[in-house]
């Protein structure tokens, strides 16, 4: 097998459960993809968090939590039905206003639960959708819980428990019959897919507790999803394929000792920095050990390995404004490891009050940009040229803030200003799948890979002002098709490419041409080569 069929293979394979199996399925409505919530597209159970949040605010007693927890207890260990359940639930809540819990469920779903859905379940959704089937969220959860994950995920049909309530929208205590629970949920699935004309022969379905083993029977596609118990049995014994993700787990006291690994290897990489810098009497050489150190070791204490297409373009021309896409907080982190040394960061000013970034920024001559004062925004961005021209490269995000874990956002003028303003070119760095290893807010890291795509500088000489929304928009292009087409070394299109750079265009690199120094590949070459 070649090198070239190698590459090739991964995107040729269509594992069950896989994006490239749904992507090479029939398309169209009467595929009916259904999802379950709890344990399935979140990690965890959302009752939980919400009677956590209920006892926190003090919404609910001692008693009230102990009594809530018993009959969790019991409803495990087959002592009650979940209808005694979820009615004792719903009965704690009774008078209250149904405004009132949606409100409480939006909240949770922004602070809680949407840094616990699965990416790579959020990838299967949006590949099914891509297709045109028909996508639904069926739980035995209640709306407020259910109705805030399908309008993030997009998806467009729920199945879901609902609070009985009176003319006026207050909760009576009791919950909308028939109750979607085992039978009754497998019922309102076909009765569902009756109605929008859903072969089920045809459709997937994923889930991971014992009452929904029935449903898997219905589907042609049964995909148990960290399944345990009874669906784990029957999974096993019927061949099913089953998917397991770790991505959003419980941290647990692991993933804490690594967190705090990470972070508290900056003291000694700290003291090792000032110690070089007295030695050689140059504060940029401390510097230079802390950036190409600490990110390295805070990557490695959490686990998170990279897999990184185009390491000769970190090089290839420096100093250059290296631009990175931001997902979560990990992307700076990622970005530093690569660019290693003689860089500055660019943030926003928030971050300068925050203990940990601000600190950091202080001692690695971060400038901080206060969006809000104009005046004050160009006299910082001045001063990143200033530094610029002075042979250090910037490390910037274009979109100014973390943004949706599946989309680009609009790229700001302010990089590519400093680009053309020190005369030095852009060097586009693509992470792909940094939300496999944190969320968008989240303050931590979990174990795995993350894939990235680093390309040739690309030079502003010939930019100008005129064209400057343009060139930009052909830039961020770049970033849309990449990430919308993995691998990279099959993208993006060579056309694009060549013109941004305004190149002429060229073949792919010979072996010969591999051999050559980084900077004259990086200009045979119209795309990144190589992983490391």
């Amino acid at each position: 097998m070649t090198a070239t069929e190698e590459r090739k293979q991964p995107r040729d394979l269509r594992l069950p459960g896989s994006v490239a199996e749904i992507m090479a399925s029939p398309p169209g409505p009467k595929i009916g993809a259904f999802f379950d919530l709890d344990g399935t597209l979140v990690a965890g159970f959302t009752g939980v968090i919400l009677t956590q949040e209920r006892f926190r605010r003090r919404e609910m007693g001692v008693g009230e939590l102990i009594g809530m927890i018993q009959a969790g207890l019991n409803h495990q260990l087959g002592r009650i039905e979940f209808e005694e359940l979820i009615l004792k639930a719903s009965s704690a809540l009774r008078g209250r206003p149904l405004s009132d819990m949606e409100e409480i469920g939006e909240r949770l779903f922004a602070q809680k639960i949407e840094s616990r859905i699965y990416p790579e379940m959020r990838e299967l959704v949006r590949a099914h959708l891509a297709r045109g089937h028909t996508v639904v969220l069926s739980s035995s959860a209640l709306t407020l819980q259910v109705e805030p994950v399908a309008r993030f995920l997009g998806i467009p049909n729920t199945l879901t428990n609902k609070f009985e309530t009176d003319e006026n929208g207050i909760l009576t205590g009791k919950v909308v019959k028939p109750i979607l629970w085992g039978p009754g949920k497998a019922a309102a699935v076909q009765q569902f897919a009756a109605e929008h004309g859903i072969d089920l022969k045809d459709s997937y379905f994923y889930a991971d507790g014992d009452e929904d083993v029935a449903l898997m029977y219905l589907v042609g596609n049964p995909r148990p999803t960290n399944p345990e118990g009874k669906m784990a049995a029957v999974a096993r014994r019927r061949g099913w394929p089953i998917l397991r993700f770790t991505s959003r787990g419980s941290v647990g006291i692991t993933g804490q000792l690594r967190t705090l690994a990470g972070i508290g290897s900056m003291v000694p990489v700290a003291a090792g920095a000032l110690g070089i810098g007295l030695l050689t009497r140059s504060r940029r050489r401390g510097v230079n050990f802390f950036t190409s150190t600490w990110s390295q070791l805070l990557l490695a204490a959490s686990g998170v390995h990279l897999n990184v297409i185009g390491t000769e373009n970190l090089t290839a021309q420096r100093p250059a404004v290296f631009i990175f896409n931001h997902r979560n907080q990990a992307d700076p982190v990622i970005t530093a490891a690569l660019v290693r040394d003689n860089w500055i960061g660019v943030g926003k000013k928030e971050l300068a009050s925050d203990p940990i970034m601000g600190t950091l920024g202080k001692l690695l001559d971060t400038v901080f940009i206060d969006r809000d004062d104009p005046t004050a925004a160009v006299e910082s961005l001045h001063e990143v040229e200033e530094r610029a021209k002075r042979g250090l490269s910037i490390v910037i995000a274009p979109e100014g803030t973390r943004v949706d874990t599946t989309t680009v956002g609009p790229f700001k003028k302010g990089p590519f200003r400093i680009a053309m303003a020190a005369g030095i070119p852009i060097v586009p760095i693509v992470i792909r799948n940094a939300e496999i290893v944190a969320a968008r807010n989240s303050t931590t890291m979990n174990p795995g890979t993350v894939d990235v795509a680093v390309f040739p500088p690309i030079s502003v000489s010939n930019w100008t002002v005129d064209t400057l929304p343009d060139r930009i928009a052909e830039v961020r292009q770049l970033y849309l098709d990449t990430l919308a087409d993995w691998p990279v070394d099959q993208l993006p299109d060579a056309a694009l490419y060549t013109r941004v750079t305004k190149a002429p265009p060229r073949k792919r690199a010979t072996k010969k041409a591999a051999k050559a120094p980084a900077k004259k590949a990086a200009k045979t070459q119209p795309r990144p080569k190589g992983r490391s």
